[in-house]
Parts: C-alpha cells; structure tokens; sequence
C-alpha cells in the first residue's frame, strides 16, 4: 500500500502565499473586507473609502460627527481589526 503525506490544505495555501509574497496583501484585504462586520453596519454606513498605505488604514468617512467619536476609540480599533484578521497587519488608523 502507497503512503500519502497528507497536509492541511489551509496550511499549505498560507505558506504558498507568505513564499510568493502575497500574504500582506491579502491580509490587508481581508482587514478591509472585515470592516463592516467588525464596526457594526451604522459606522460602514458613513464609510465612503478603505485604504491600507504603510501599516496605516485611513479611513474616509460622511460624517465629522462619526469621525470624533471613532477617533476617540482608535486603539481598541486597530487591536480588533488586526486581532479579527489573525495578524499584524496595521499600526494606526486615520479617520478622515
């Protein structure tokens, strides 16, 4: 009888992706696509755009109202997203 190695297919698809460089930016689009499930859908509401620019997310919004009150809590927002993705993937966010 033949003998498989056997590995787990999500394994293998990270380690494929950390070898051809990819890992950031997917990790990068899953934060982005994580947004509205980790805000809540009223802050996603007033989002108009996501950008991931060096460990930065900024964060265009609709409302300066929204904007005070998500500056206050940014720490605790950076440690959510990044925790939610599973990696280290921003440092800051800059509500503008």
């Amino acid at each position: 009888m033949r003998q498989q190695k056997a590995e787990n297919i999500g394994l293998l698809v990270r380690q494929f992706l950390r070898e051809e460089g990819l890992e950031t930016p997917y990790n990068e689009y899953r934060l982005i696509q994580s947004w509205p499930e980790v805000m809540g859908e009223a802050v996603a509401r007033y989002t108009r755009d996501l950008q991931i620019r060096n460990r930065v997310l900024y964060v265009r919004l609709n409302s300066s109202v929204v904007r005070n009150e998500l500056m206050m809590g940014r720490r605790n927002f950076v440690q959510r997203l990044n925790q939610h993705v599973g990696a280290q993937v921003i440092e800051n966010i800059i509500f503008c």
